[in-house]
């Protein structure tokens, strides 16, 4: 199937073909770049509809159970959704270790979700290689919400907030110490805090570790002017409070449109992808360079046995490149 015949099913909608054109994007391979390229050049026009959410927390938090409830919801209340769920790579296959789709069973069955499981690989801050390209694919085949769930490793994770509309941090129930230890580098980049788990003997424990992180983020300045980052205590798992987050998706949207900050917050998006993709691409042609492959190893196994300082290392490697 050409590109073009695989953007034309894409925007018609066909799973298979989505799912088809998702593995492409993602291939390594010279000659899958290209075509890669060309399918999202050709879905461009049908993109940028959907509200992108970005779905970040610790290991534990309960990402994936939320949004199972979450896009339930959502189904229910005539949204359809893609979910994009990085997962750590394995260091041998590559693969995602943690399939979502067994996580999210219920939701990966609905006619109107799509949940595809990458792996991380070697993408910094909690998201895939190809993350931005696969969000605009989902767009392209129909989808209204796209959420981008992210590894869950720590406090790096924050390049999901450059590709999306609306950034959701999850949280577990905390106090003292650990909500002390939660740096300042990703809530204050949150424009939703979710504290997760309200229920049974937890539910008084949520709600005072809610009222603690709304106490916080008042000393933070707000990401988007007009917007005071709500904190709620809900349940993924009886689905206390859920529904409501549909409710601040839609006035956080409303609002962004109304102060013209959506496409702001969409060209901004775009550049961020732009400097991603030459950082990327210069990179890769460093590491390809013959003299700066002849000279590579060597200088590494230098530096990891101190015999030569990292900053002495890498000037000796960008001039090879340069030169």
């Amino acid at each position: 199937m050409s590109s073009d015949d695989l953007a034309a099913a894409v925007r018609a909608g066909d799973r298979r073909a989505l799912a088809r054109a998702v593995t492409l994007v993602e291939s390594t391979r010279a000659d899958h770049r290209a075509e890669a390229e060309a399918l999202v050049e050709a879905v461009l026009p049908a993109t940028g509809k959907a509200t992108r959410l970005g779905i970040s927390g610790p290991p534990g938090a309960g990402k994936s159970t939320f949004i199972e409830r979450f896009g339930l919801d959502g189904l229910a209340r005539g949204h359809s959704i893609a979910v994009l769920a990085v997962d750590p790579a394995s260091k041998r296959g590559g693969g995602a270790i943690l399939g979502d789709k067994t996580r999210m069973a219920e939701l990966a069955r609905a006619p109107g979700a799509f949940i595809r499981p990458s792996p991380g690989g070697d993408g910094m801050g909690g998201v895939a290689r190809r993350t931005r390209e696969t969000i605009l694919l989902a767009e392209a085949a129909g989808f209204d919400t796209v959420i981008v769930e992210t590894i869950g490793a720590g406090q790096s994770e924050t390049a999901v907030a450059e590709m999306v509309d609306m950034f959701v941090l999850i949280l577990p129930p905390a106090a003292g110490d650990e909500l002390q230890g939660l740096k300042r580098g990703i809530i204050e980049l949150a424009d939703l805090v979710l504290v997760n788990k309200a229920d049974g003997e937890l539910l008084d424990h949520a709600g005072r570790s809610a009222a603690d992180y709304a106490n916080a983020l008042r000393l933070i300045r707000p990401r988007v002017a007009g917007w005071e980052t709500p904190v709620r205590a809900i349940s993924a798992l009886t689905g206390a409070g859920v529904d409501v987050v549909w409710d601040d998706v839609v006035r956080f949207r409303a609002l962004l449109e109304a102060s013209g900050e959506w496409q702001r917050h969409r060209a901004e998006q775009a550049r961020a992808a732009l400097w991603t993709e030459i950082g990327d691409g210069l990179m890769a042609q460093f590491r390809a360079a013959p003299h700066v492959v002849d000279r590579l190893a060597a200088i590494e196994r230098e530096v990891m046995a101190g015999k030569r300082t990292a900053a002495d290392g890498a000037r000796e490697l960008l001039r090879l490149f340069l030169d």
